[in-house]
């Protein structure tokens, strides 16, 4: 069995014991992918940001720590005081409710180990705005129990404080996403207490956040003080149309229907016409490793993560290399199907010089919208023989 890197594995260059008697001489950089920094906190507010170094993750340990897991933006420095904070259940509803932390937190519970994707996750940042915890808290449809809805109330808005000082010219404030109840059930979606076993930290959301297992980080609210039961004529919020492009709407929902109908949209569009924002089955090289063989030469192996879609993916392929035809990814390694799992694929690369690993599903039934246009490739470096790699 091939041992992993220890975290700190991007600068990783002590020998490691490897398989068949291999040794690990170190880790082949990622190349063309910017300078976004990882594993430090940089920005203020709305535009602050953590990227994880996913060149650290091991099969053994899935949670990423409060300190090290990716922030897209920071706790609002007008949050008021979080003793005493309640959540106002309010909407078509018989009679509004104000719910208290402290109940919330007495009833939460142990809810698996999720990932969380930053719709924005891209190659600029190393792909890092993503991480997995264990979470604790209650799922949305037992808070949602605690009211009489009314007959026309079909849908649910979840909104977050998000007030800042200092804004982001990428970005509008005002969290807010409104799911349909068949989304929330199916999702299991649920306003999280609590991270690895702590309670929840400022910039994760404290002292309440949603979580919607699946779903894009987006749609994952911090610091939630209103939930509104609304029905189908609801507007989307400002939130879902700034992600639309991101989580694979239509530029805007709706629109190819009115056109075919003959008729124009009036006013924003309705949260009715946007697609679940879910994250279709994803996989990414996170470390390619030169290995040393016990009887000379050098050998390479890719290791990766797999994640997202419904139905855990059982079978992936890759390619190294332009060209190259696709191989089967044979290694499948621990992990959680809830969050991550991982993977391995050893390779010869042909010759020196640059090389893009690119990844596939090997299942025509599974959706893979960003595998299929490249989305997660990256490159790297192979060097000539007797050279080092930079």
């Amino acid at each position: 069995m091939a041992a992993w890197l220890a975290p700190g594995g991007s600068s990783f260059t002590r020998r490691v014991e490897a398989s068949d008697g291999e040794t690990v001489l170190g880790t082949v950089p990622f190349v063309d992918e910017g300078a976004f920094p990882l594993e430090e906190t940089i920005g203020a507010g709305l535009g602050r940001r953590r990227a994880l170094d996913l060149s650290t993750l091991s099969p053994t340990t899935i949670a990423v720590p409060q300190d090290r897991f990716f922030i897209r933006t920071g706790c609002p420095d007008r949050l008021p005081p979080t003793l005493g904070w309640k959540v106002r259940l309010r909407g078509l509803v018989e009679t509004p409710l104000d719910l208290d932390l402290e109940t919330l937190q007495r009833e939460a519970g142990g809810l698996g180990e999720h990932v969380l994707e930053c719709a924005g996750n891209s190659r600029a940042a190393h792909f890092g705005l993503m991480s997995a915890a264990e979470w604790t808290g209650v799922p949305l449809e037992r808070v949602l129990a605690r009211v009489r809805r009314l007959p026309r109330a079909t849908r649910v808005l979840v909104s977050g404080f998000d007030h800042h000082s200092i804004g982001d010219p990428g970005s509008v404030p005002g969290a807010s996403w409104i799911f349909g109840l068949d989304e929330v059930r199916q999702s299991g979606a649920f306003l999280a207490t609590g991270m690895n076993g702590a309670p929840l930290t400022p910039d994760h959301g404290h002292p309440l956040r949603l979580v919607v297992p699946g779903w894009y980080g987006c749609t994952a609210i911090k610091w939630v003080d209103e939930i509104a039961l609304v029905d189908d004529d609801a507007p989307a919020t400002d939130q879902m149309r700034e992600y639309a492009g991101r989580t694979h709407q239509d530029a805007a929902p709706g629109d190819e229907l009115l056109m075919r109908e003959g008729r124009r949209r009036e006013g924003p569009p309705r949260a009715k016409d946007f697609h679940p924002a879910t994250i279709d089955a994803a996989a990414v090289p996170v470390r390619v490793e030169r290995l040393a063989r016990p009887g000379g030469g050098v050998s390479y192996r890719i290791t990766g993560i797999v994640w997202g879609a419904r139905v855990p993916v059982s079978a992936l392929r890759i390619r190294v290399g332009a060209g190259s035809p696709l191989g089967s990814v044979v290694e499948m390694a621990g992990g959680s199907a809830g969050a991550w799992r991982f993977w391995s694929h050893r390779f010869e690369p042909s010759a020196p010089g640059r090389h893009r690993i690119e990844m596939s599903v090997a299942s025509g039934a599974v959706r893979t919208r960003r595998l299929d246009a490249g989305y997660y490739a990256r490159e790297i470096e192979i060097p000539r023989a007797g050279r080092a790699p930079s």
